[in-house]
């Protein structure tokens, strides 16, 4: 596997060794010792897959405390991916890192715990699946603005993107409390 270091250390793009002749193609999907040598935990203890059609913004989702890291791979069609670095007294604060995943280059992204995630479904629909270091808690869970201009992601957006309610109403950065946000010492 390629790893691709991007411009929040910690943040990596995978690139899977994949083998393939007339009949189709085989890849490893993830491998613990060989992700633990780049900084990814080596215990992932719960899977998730979405589904999602062309132009469904899903994000930016945050878990704190409990904060997941999550490597993300898209099976079939394509989204654009992205992490926000939230995490209080880091030197990245508020940058984020976009990275197109698809069915067809078959590219991962590791987002490290103390990071917003989200993404938006660019081509046709989506299947997108997720390995995650800690469990879902709907207790802690809470969203970041999207659109936030403080953090200013450049979606591939054309027209406006479809929200589920609770991204929707979902806070800026700078309106959630320091308490609320992953510290930076507590994620590195």
């Amino acid at each position: 596997m390629k790893i691709i270091e991007t411009a929040i250390p910690g943040v990596l793009i995978i690139e899977p060794k994949v083998w393939g002749d007339e009949r189709g193609y085989f890849l490893e999907t993830y491998r613990a010792n060989r992700y633990a040598e780049h900084g990814i935990p080596g215990v992932m203890v719960q899977d998730n897959q979405s589904f999602s059609r062309q132009g469904v913004l899903r994000g930016l989702h945050v878990q704190h405390p409990h904060a997941q890291g999550k490597l993300v791979q898209v099976y079939v069609g394509e989204v654009f991916d992205v992490a926000v670095d939230i995490r209080r007294g880091s030197p990245t604060f508020g940058k984020w890192v976009g990275v197109t995943l698809s069915g067809e280059n078959k590219r991962q992204f590791w987002v490290p715990p103390g990071f917003a995630h989200g993404f938006l479904v660019t081509g046709e629909s989506a299947l997108f699946v997720y390995k995650n270091t800690e469990y879902y808690s709907p207790a802690t869970e809470f969203s970041v603005r999207w659109d936030d201009p403080d953090i200013g992601i450049d979606w591939p957006l054309n027209g406006a993107p479809e929200l589920s309610r609770k991204d929707s109403e979902a806070a800026f950065l700078k309106d959630i409390p320091a308490a609320h946000l992953p510290g930076y010492e507590d994620y590195q």
